[in-house]
C-alpha cells in the first residue's frame, strides 16, 4: 500500500490587488490564498495560518491583528509608506516589515511635474470651465515652467529625479535636504540652500519629497507660507500632513499663494467639512486622490519588488528593504550570508552541547570574535541575531519565538543575555579560509553593554588570555559550507549538520569500539566519525591510573536521534567522560 507524503508550503495571505508576475513568484514556491474585500474581524480571525501577509494601503496591520499572526514572518508593503503598519509591534513579535522604497520613483517624479504644469497652466479650472460650457481664455492664461525656480524639499531619489525632469524643461532649481548628497545634487544641477527659510524665499514652485515624521509634520504652516511670492505654487505628492492645509486655504483666499497641487492628504480618503476637503474644493488646487504611485508600472514594479523579497525571507534569507531591520549592502549581503548559517549553529551547538554535559552550565555573558574580512563588515548584525537564535532555540522552540535580526536584541535584552562583538585586527592570510569567527562564554560578566564592539588585538591572543574554565567554540566557512573548528579546548574540523554525537574521553585504546557497540546494540547507525586532540595550549590532564593522559574528542554523526538511556550508558569509568547529543 502505497503511503502520500504531504509536504505543507508555507502560506501567504494577500487580502489586497497583487500584479499576476508578483503573483507567479510566489505561487512557485508557497501557497497563495488571494482574499479581497476582508474586515478587520475576518482577517484576524485567519492571519494565525499565515507566514507572510502582502497589504498595499487600505489593510490595517494593527497591534491587535499581529498578536494573533502566530505564524508571521513577515509584512510586506507594496508600496513606499508603511503608515498602516504598526512596525512597533511588529518588531516585538519578530516580524520583518518590508517595503518597496523604489519601486515607484518615477512614477511619484512625472506625477508631480504633472501638478506642476497642471497648476502653472490652469489645467483643472479649465477643464471644468469648458465642460460647463464656457470659454474663458482670459481668465485661465497661466505661466511657463522656463526659468522659473522650482524648491525641492527633500533630495531623496524621488526629488532628484524631479530635479532632472524640471532640469530638461529648463527651470532653475534649488533644494534643501541637510542629508543630501552634494555630488548628486551637483550631477542634477540642483543648488544647495543651508535652510528652509532661504528657500521658500526664492520659489515660484515648491515641490515637497520627504517622509512624514515629527520634524516634517506642519514643515509648511502660516508663518512659512508668509514668507513666499504670492505668484508661488505648492506641490504636494509625498505625504499628507506635511502642509497645515488651513493655513494653505487661507493663503489661497488671500492671494498671497498663487495656486497648488495637491495629491495626498491628512485624512483619506477626505472626511465632509474637513481641512482637506476645503483644500480639494478650492477652484486655485488641482488635486488628486494618492495617485502619485498609480502607474501600471508602477504597481508592478512595487508587487514584484515585494514579492521577490518574501520569497527570500521565507527562504530564510536576509531583507534587503526591511524598515525595522538595517539595511545590509549587497556585497557585505554575499560575505555574511553564509556566516549566519555557521554563527547560528556555533550559538545552538552550545546550548546543547553544554546543556548536556554539566548542570546548570548555559552562561549569559559571552564575546563573540570576527577576525578577517568580517572584522571589515558595517553591520554585523545579521550574526547577532543568528547567535541569539541559535542560543535560546533549543530551549525556547516551545514558545513559538520567531527569532530573527528584527528582535535579537530586545530578547537577548530579556534573557539576560550579554554578548560582546569584537573585531580583531589580525589577518588570516595563512589559513585557508578568509575569515574566523570564536564565540567564548564568560563565567562572570563584563560592564560593557549587550552588542558592544571593541578592537580585539587578535582573537588567538584573546584566548591564550582567557580564563581556564571559558568555554570556547570556533568556526570559519569553506566553499559556503560552515566548519567548526574548535570545541572547548579539542581542536578537529567537522561540519556542524543532523544528529551528532559528541564524546569527550581519554585518548586510549578501546574507546571507538566501546561507542560503536553501544550504538549498534541500539540500532544507531555511525555516518562519519571525527577525532579531535587537544587544542595546542590545553594541557594533559592525570588519567585513572595516575599518569599524565591527553583527551580528545570524538564527534560522530549518527543517522538517528540518540536516546538518553545510550547517551547516559557511554558515560562512565570504563567509556566516556561526559556525551552528549546535538541536533541541527
Amino acid at each position: 500500500m502505497a503511503i502520500l507524503m504531504h509536504t505543507s508550503k508555507p502560506k501567504v495571505l494577500i487580502p489586497e490587488k497583487v500584479s499576476p508576475d508578483g503573483l507567479a513568484l510566489l505561487k512557485d514556491q508557497f501557497e497563495v490564498d488571494e482574499k479581497k474585500g476582508l474586515s478587520p474581524e475576518e482577517l484576524k480571525s485567519i492571519i494565525g495560518e499565515y507566514e507572510a501577509l502582502i497589504v498595499r494601503s487600505e489593510t490595517q496591520v494593527t497591534a491587535e491583528l499581529l498578536n494573533a499572526a502566530k505564524k508571521l514572518k513577515v509584512v510586506a508593503r507594496a508600496g513606499v509608506g508603511v503608515d498602516n503598519v504598526d512596525v512597533q509591534s511588529a518588531t516585538t513579535h519578530g516580524i520583518i516589515v518590508v517595503n518597496s522604497p523604489s519601486g515607484n520613483i518615477n512614477a511619484a517624479a512625472e506625477h508631480t511635474i504633472a501638478l506642476l504644469m497642471a497648476v502653472a497652466r490652469n489645467v483643472g479650472d479649465a477643464a471644468q470651465s469648458i465642460k460647463a460650457g464656457k470659454w474663458e481664455r482670459s481668465r485661465l492664461v497661466g505661466v511657463e515652467a522656463k526659468g522659473k525656480t522650482l524648491a525641492i524639499v527633500g533630495l531623496g531619489k524621488v526629488g532628484l529625479t524631479v530635479a532632472r525632469i524640471a532640469n530638461g524643461l529648463g527651470m532653475r532649481l534649488v533644494a534643501y535636504d541637510p542629508y543630501a548628497n552634494p555630488n548628486l545634487a551637483a550631477a542634477a544641477s540642483v543648488t544647495l540652500r543651508s535652510s528652509l527659510a532661504e528657500l521658500l524665499k526664492e520659489a515660484d514652485f515648491l515641490t515637497l519629497h520627504t517622509p512624514l515624521i515629527a520634524s516634517t509634520k506642519g514643515m509648511i504652516g502660516k508663518a512659512e507660507l508668509e514668507t513666499m511670492k504670492s505668484t508661488a505654487r505648492i506641490l504636494n505628492v509625498a505625504r499628507g500632513g506635511m502642509i497645515d492645509e488651513d493655513a494653505l486655504v487661507e493663503a489661497l483666499d488671500a492671494g498671497t499663494i498663487a495656486g497648488a497641487g495637491i495629491d495626498v492628504f491628512t485624512s483619506e480618503p477626505p472626511k465632509p467639512d474637513s481641512s482637506a476637503s476645503r483644500l480639494i474644493a478650492h477652484p486655485k488646487v488641482v488635486a488628486t486622490p494618492h495617485l502619485g504611485a498609480s502607474t501600471r508600472e508602477a504597481q508592478e514594479n512595487v508587487s514584484i519588488d515585494v514579492c521577490e523579497q518574501v520569497v527570500s525571507i521565507l527562504s530564510g534569507e536576509l531583507p534587503r528593504s526591511a524598515v525595522n531591520a538595517p539595511i545590509i549592502l549587497p556585497e557585505e549581503y554575499r560575505t555574511l550570508q553564509p556566516f549566519v548559517q555557521l554563527v547560528e549553529r556555533m550559538g545552538s551547538l552550545y546550548t546543547q552541547h553544554y546543556s548536556s554535559v554539566k548542570v546548570d552550565a548555559f552562561r549569559t555573558t559571552f564575546d563573540i570574535i570576527y577576525e578577517g574580512k568580517l572584522a571589515s563588515i558595517n553591520t554585523t548584525k545579521p550574526l547577532f541575531a543568528a547567535l541569539v537564535k541559535g542560543l535560546l532555540t533549543p530551549i525556547t522552540s516551545s514558545d513559538g519565538l520567531n527569532i530573527n535580526i528584527v528582535n535579537a536584541e530586545l530578547l537577548a535584552k530579556e534573557r539576560g543575555i550579554l554578548i560582546n562583538e569584537q573585531r580583531s585586527r589580525e589577518d588570516v592570510n595563512d589559513k585557508p579560509y578568509s575569515s574566523s569567527i570564536t564565540l567564548r562564554a564568560r563565567a562572570t560578566r563584563s560592564t560593557s553593554h549587550s552588542r558592544s564592539r571593541a578592537a580585539s588585538p587578535s582573537a588567538s591572543r584573546a584566548l591564550k588570555a582567557a580564563d581556564s574554565d571559558d568555554q570556547i567554540i570556533q568556526g570559519f566557512v569553506s566553499g559556503n559550507k560552515p566548519y567548526i573548528s574548535r570545541l572547548d579546548k579539542f581542536s578537529g574540523e567537522f561540519v556542524p549538520r543532523g544528529t551528532l554525537l559528541i564524546c569527550r574521553n581519554y585518548d586510549s585504546c578501546g574507546k571507538i569500539g566501546f561507542v560503536g557497540n553501544l550504538l549498534g546494540k541500539a540500532g544507531v547507525n555511525i555516518k562519519f566519525m571525527n577525532v579531535a586532540p587537544l587544542y595546542e595550549e590545553a594541557g594533559e590532564e592525570e588519567g585513572k591510573d595516575g599518569e599524565a593522559a591527553s583527551e580528545a574528542l570524538m564527534i560522530l554523526g549518527v543517522d538517528r536521534p540518540v536516546g538518553e538511556d545510550v547517551r547516559k550508558a557511554l558515560v562512565g569509568p570504563d567509556g566516556m567522560l561526559e556525551a552528549s547529543v546535538v541536533n541541527f
